[in-house]
């Protein structure tokens, strides 16, 4: 299911990334932490907006694609997180198949090991990935469905072989999705089967094209961060589900 399983030329799609996608981070203002999830030793990021003591916030887990850091997706989001007052975390996301078994436990024990040092309200807890991230974001949206409150997605869909993934969500997670009509690596119409799938198996979905638009998340971030907290930030789990 993760992009590295795409038939695409391996160093031509990472010197894509490096090269096109990815703006020098600013992280001045970010902290780090390492938490322990099962075998899995998580480094993530955390940023934290002013006034935001001793007040439990929602929370946005960014998944940064292939390739890419951290950093750059807080970067992308502090903005908004600052004027709506959004709790960040990014986990720092290895380049490894097997990281995928393992993705939505180890974004749930991030966001456990983050209440040590922020206040999170369990009910507004949301995933938001990029490219490879948005693959895991579709696992955690289905593995965690109790868990996260919604989830975004921009520039990937669930793979043909995988469809299979949306019988196990407890709970008909919210999704929203972003696609631009000249992505390199996924078509429009690879995203609107998805779009199909998940309506016809109940999810709420919303669902964005964007018209020249490609894979870079980056040249659209402001546009696609303002409409995805939109949709998360109306979205809340039950109180029976956290």
């Amino acid at each position: 299911m993760m992009i590295w399983a795409e038939t695409l030329p391996r160093t031509a799609f990472l010197a894509f990334l490096v090269v096109t996608l990815f703006p020098a981070a600013n992280a001045a203002e970010v902290n780090s932490r390492t938490v322990r999830c099962g075998n899995v030793e998580q480094i993530y990021l955390y940023f934290t907006p002013d006034n935001s003591k001793d007040r439990s916030l929602p929370v946005v887990v960014l998944l940064h694609g292939a390739g890419d850091r951290a950093a750059n997706m807080i970067d992308a989001w502090k903005r908004l997180a600052t004027k709506d007052q959004i709790l960040l975390l990014a986990p720092e996301l290895p380049l490894d198949p097997k990281f995928e078994d393992a993705a939505p436990q180890v974004f749930r024990c991030v966001v456990e090991d983050a209440k040590q040092v922020v206040g999170i309200d369990p009910q507004r807890v949301y995933l938001f990935g990029n490219s490879m991230g948005g693959y895991l974001a579709f696992d955690g949206a289905m593995f965690e469905s109790q868990y996260f409150a919604a989830v975004a997605v921009h520039a990937n869909r669930i793979a043909d072989e995988y469809t299979g993934i949306v019988t196990h969500a407890q709970r008909k997670t919210p999704i929203a999705i972003y696609i631009g009509d000249h992505d390199q690596f996924f078509s429009v119409g690879s995203v609107r089967k998805t779009r199909d799938l998940l309506v016809k198996s109940g999810f709420p979905v919303h669902y964005v094209e964007f018209v020249n638009h490609d894979h870079n998340y980056y040249a659209k971030a402001d546009e696609i961060n303002a409409d995805a907290w939109k949709f998360l930030g109306d979205q809340r789990l039950p109180d029976r589900a956290h």
